[in-house]
């Protein structure tokens, strides 16, 4: 028996700016749907998730939901005003006696009712706004990127209240591994039109793949047959011109036809430059301990990164994820132990809170008027990894256009500010990237070469994420913030994080039987501790000793050299002085590299005794 629809959509048509976002576009909601509601950033998701929920009125169609359904909608920017708490606005819609469920919500959630509205945070606000809709449980949930300024913990706890519920609902979402484990269909925006596939995410890019396989067809097929029609027009029409003008008239609609085909938008043309070769050792952290107040961040932590690894940083919100980057940056002093950074390092932020970029600015000027991407003299190009380029043609690259490289930062969506920051931190080399939430907002194509471009990159990156799968394709090793000081280190992603995490656990201890006798416990014999042996010879353990100095003098000698190569007139005015300055460049390089790969094989050696 087919199921009754919740919201059905007919021939809707909406034009934003002049521009059509939609046309003639049709769809049904049933009971029990569970979709996944994707497409590029800026094809119109938000919009017509907003379309769903009766927040926007389109130019023509109608949109209808039975009487007695209730739809509800998470709003990624809720209006709060008129209510003092979080919680007031929580439960707004809701019978008094019904108000603990807010409770139970937000505690899921990780978000304080009683948090005052006027000292909430963005992300504070968007927990409250989806507590609110959960809280409410309407017969059709519309979840506009619920899993943003979530924990991983937060995250699991969602999944596992959608999986348990009755409700139906449309979802969008970055997070792969959360549209997979919980969609059974899927609506793709592409270029204005919305399809919908009866398999959950699992399979979209294989579907997409497939339609976009058979629109590549379609087009190559066409245009044989506009060029087949061409050659008979030149040839043959002006011998039987009257009689044919009937195929005259279907060449040139074949041609409209072909004129009238939307283009599908490419992927941005991102590019990692990972600059100079740092130092086999990036970063060396002894004993770092960090408190504020009663809250303590790391205690005794020890971490080595070398050069080429893809550090993640994993924990619940408020756990010090951010300071604990800070500290290994040498922004944020530790209260004890120390940090040692290596040679030669470039660092490149993406920051989640996007404080580098101006709301109030426009793209155009943001770029331009950048320290390290301003061209001197120039208010039409910026310096984009040593070349001057046109401000637009950088833009274009990460799939902004002109009309909006002249519109205010403010204006443009998440996702679109992600890439802004983006082609900021990308337009310089960097050997260290520090990346806090880049994932928030990004579509899924851009995320894809994102994680490609990480895999080729010759640097070393430091993750903050929430994102499992994108943890699990990236990071080489986990690093997992729990609370109370402490930070353990994993190999692999998430989910080797998690096997592991899962094989140290302590098995469950047997629960004694009632009646059985117990038995006396005898104080151990006390054992001498055995002498500590060595594993490293004596001219390995004198070795160990003196390498440091070495590596610190090596060190002193590159940042020299690199402060006489840094004079762009040296070639110029001394070439044999600047070539033989490159190879010792080179050689210091090469022996430092040695030293430092020595210097942790010592030390490893010599932990393993």
């Amino acid at each position: 028996m087919a199921r009754a629809p919740l919201l059905q959509l007919s021939d809707i048509s909406l034009t934003f700016g002049g521009n059509p976002v939609f046309e003639g576009l049709s769809l049904t909601v049933q009971q029990g749907d569970r979709v996944a509601l994707v497409g590029r950033n800026g094809s119109g998701k938000s919009t017509l998730m907003k379309v769903m929920a009766g927040l926007i009125e389109p130019d023509s169609g109608t949109r209808v939901v039975p009487p007695g359904i209730s739809v509800g909608y998470m709003e990624q920017e809720p209006d709060l005003s008129g209510f003092a708490t979080l919680g007031d606005f929580a439960a707004s819609e809701l019978d008094p006696a019904e108000a603990y469920k807010v409770e139970m919500v937000a505690e899921g959630l990780k978000f304080k009712p009683e948090t005052l509205v006027e000292t909430a945070s963005g992300g504070e606000r968007r927990r409250a706004a989806l507590a609110k809709l959960l809280a409410e449980g309407p017969e059709l949930m519309l979840l506009d990127e619920p899993t943003n300024h979530l924990d991983i913990e937060a995250i699991a706890w969602l999944e596992n209240q959608l999986k348990e519920t009755r409700k139906a609902f449309v979802l969008i979402s970055h997070d792969r591994a959360f549209l997979r484990a919980l969609t059974r269909a899927t609506l793709w925006i592409d270029r204005g039109e919305v399809r919908r596939n009866e398999e959950g995410f699992e399979t979209f890019e294989e579907w997409r793949e497939k339609a976009w396989a058979e629109e590549d067809d379609a087009r190559h097929k066409l245009n044989r047959k506009i060029k087949a029609e061409a050659r008979w027009a030149v040839e043959g029409i002006s011998a039987r011109r009257k009689r044919n003008q009937g195929r005259v008239r279907a060449l040139q609609a074949l041609r409209a036809e072909r004129a009238g085909q939307i283009k599908r938008q490419g992927v941005a043309a991102m590019e990692l430059d990972s600059g100079q070769q740092s130092g086999k050792r990036v970063i060396e952290a002894t004993g770092l301990s960090k408190r504020y107040g009663d809250k303590q961040i790391v205690k005794d932590f020890d971490l080595r990164v070398l050069r080429g690894d893809r550090v993640a940083f994993v924990g619940p919100n408020g756990v010090g994820k951010t300071t604990l980057l800070k500290m290994l940056t040498g922004e944020v002093a530790p209260d004890e132990g120390a940090v040692k950074l290596g040679t030669n390092l470039e660092i490149a932020v993406f920051d989640q809170a996007r404080a580098t970029l101006n709301p109030e600015q426009t793209l155009w000027d943001g770029l331009v008027n950048d320290p390290d991407m301003a061209v001197k003299g120039r208010s039409d190009q910026v310096m984009v990894r040593g070349t001057p380029k046109h401000v637009v043609g950088y833009l274009k690259d990460f799939l902004f256009d002109e009309q909006q490289a002249r519109g205010p930062i403010r204006s443009l969506s998440g996702g679109e500010r992600a890439r802004l920051l983006l082609a900021r931190i990308m337009a310089k080399p960097s050997n260290l990237l520090i990346l806090d939430e880049p994932t928030n907002d990004l579509d899924v194509e851009t995320l894809d070469l994102l994680q490609d471009l990480l895999g080729e990159y010759d640097g070393t990156v430091l993750l903050v994420s929430h994102d499992r799968d994108f943890i699990d394709r990236v990071a080489s090793t986990t690093i997992a913030m729990e609370g109370d000081g402490r930070a353990t280190v994993y190999a692999g992603g998430w989910s080797d994080y998690q096997a592991q995490k899962a094989e140290s656990a302590p098995e469950a201890k047997p629960t004694p039987k009632k009646d059985a006798p117990k038995a006396e416990a005898k104080p151990a014999a006390p054992q001498k501790a055995a002498p500590k042996k060595s594993g490293l010879s004596f001219t390995e353990k004198h070795r160990l000793e003196e390498l440091p100095g070495v590596i610190e003098k090596l060190e002193h000698e590159i940042s020299k050299i690199n402060e006489l190569l840094a004079d762009p007139d040296l070639f110029t005015r001394e070439p044999v002085k600047f070539v033989k300055a490159t190879e010792m460049l080179s050689d210091r390089q090469s022996a430092l590299d040695a030293a430092e790969v020595e210097w942790l094989e010592l030390e490893e050696k010599a932990q393993e005794a």
